[in-house]
């Protein structure tokens, strides 16, 4: 078969010469690695570089689109002048303005929807999807109903009451079950503004957060995670997120590896689970970024098969999580182990959940030998956008 002179090579095997290459529109920060991943990819493809609409771009001035363009919708942050247009504030390591953040947010990607539906582009994400994934209050709710296993939570669903401050957090946490939980600010990433609290006997307190509170009562985000016994200290932080949104959840204890409580981040690509990455921290939450560290999947899987569960079953409570949000193309699934690896629970669904770099994909998967972002260019390739075929996972033995 001939090769249009015009048309690009494959590299890969991943275009096939039977059908026209995808071009791609990427809504995102130039420069931010996110990006240069991703055009990374496209270039391992063979595929024309992505056109970039910066999110300042966006936020200012709008969007447009080709016909023959498929546009993809990437995360905003990392960016100071980005930060500023959607919440405000000028610092981007403050933690207050996420409610702020989700308005301009899910206004700007209705926009990219609508232009691109307009010029007859592709879309890779569902703008009301993102925000049902970017409110955890209501992504719970959605798995919840759909019966995948998550945490308990007072705050699921949109019929849920809100959390007004600590008065509200100090009562569920008298609740049977519950004095041990998670407040989550509802429309943060990245483990921003999260707290860990527990309550003990004689309503004694700890919070362990990487939040950081100034004597003028301005909250930070940290690097370093702080734990805090004065209940002062910890409602007064609660108290500053509130009017932004809050969402609760119990916080289950999980398996660990090497002393270390574990959790993983699984990504599934047009509803096939591609990527697992363990990780692993001394404290409650297993972010890389404070101080997590990247654990051992091999052991992961064998510890699950010794405890007599599979490890299929838990990369299909993934898939099942992601299967509700049909048209975004890739998600991050953070699945919690229970102690003894014997069950799994969804703590979130995350829409820009693939940035891990040098992580490759699982053996017989279609995204074996490929990180996130190639597996995502090589799925658009073959057809398998949202809203269409779901690659299913019988041949994966090896996943077993």
């Amino acid at each position: 078969m001939s090769r249009s002179p015009n048309s690009p090579r494959p590299r890969n095997g991943t275009v096939s010469p039977v059908s026209p290459p995808p071009r791609f529109a990427l809504v995102g920060n130039p420069g931010n690695r996110r990006t240069t991943l991703f055009t990374a990819a496209v270039a391992d493809a063979g595929l024309p570089a992505p056109r970039v609409l910066p999110w300042t771009e966006l936020l200012t001035r709008g969007a447009s689109f080709a016909p023959d363009e498929t546009v993809r919708i990437d995360s905003p942050g990392e960016d100071p002048a980005v930060e500023h247009l959607l919440r405000g504030v000028a610092d981007p390591t403050r933690v207050e303005g996420t409610g702020r953040w989700y308005a301009r947010f899910t206004a700007a990607v209705r926009q990219v929807a609508g232009a691109a539906r307009s010029a007859g582009a592709a879309l890779l994400d569902d703008p009301e999807e993102l925000a049902v994934l970017f409110d955890k209050r209501l992504c719970h709710g959605v798995l919840r109903e759909a019966g995948v296993p998550v945490p308990p939570s007072p705050t699921s669903g949109p019929g849920a009451a809100p959390v007004t401050g600590w008065a509200d957090v100090r009562a569920v946490l008298h609740e049977p079950g519950m004095h041990r939980i998670f407040v989550k600010p509802a429309h943060a990433s990245s483990a921003s503004g999260v707290l860990a609290v527990e309550r003990g006997g004689r309503d004694r307190w700890r919070a362990v957060t990487s939040v950081e509170r100034t004597a003028d009562g301005r909250l930070f985000n940290s690097l370093r995670v702080r734990r805090h016994t004065d209940e002062r200290e910890i409602a007064a932080v609660v108290d500053a997120l509130a009017p932004d949104g809050l969402h609760i959840e119990r916080w289950l204890p999980k398996a660990s590896q090497d002393g270390r409580a574990a959790d993983l981040r699984v990504v599934v690509v047009a509803g096939e689970a591609t990527h697992a990455l363990v990780r692993t921290s001394r404290s409650p939450m297993t972010n890389l970024h404070l101080g997590g560290v990247r654990g051992d999947l091999e052991r992961v899987r064998a510890a699950v098969r010794a405890a007599g569960a599979s490890w299929t079953e838990a990369l299909e409570i993934c898939e099942r999580a992601a299967a509700h949000f049909p048209g975004t193309l890739c998600v991050g699934v953070d699945l919690l182990p229970a102690t003894g690896w014997r069950r799994f629970a969804v703590g979130e669904v995350n829409a820009f959940g693939d940035l891990l770099p040098r992580l490759t994909g699982l053996p017989g998967s279609s995204a074996e030998g490929r990180d996130t972002y190639a597996a995502q260019v090589a799925a658009v390739a073959r057809g398998a956008v949202p809203g269409g075929p779901v690659r299913r996972r019988e041949h994966r033995h090896a996943a077993v």
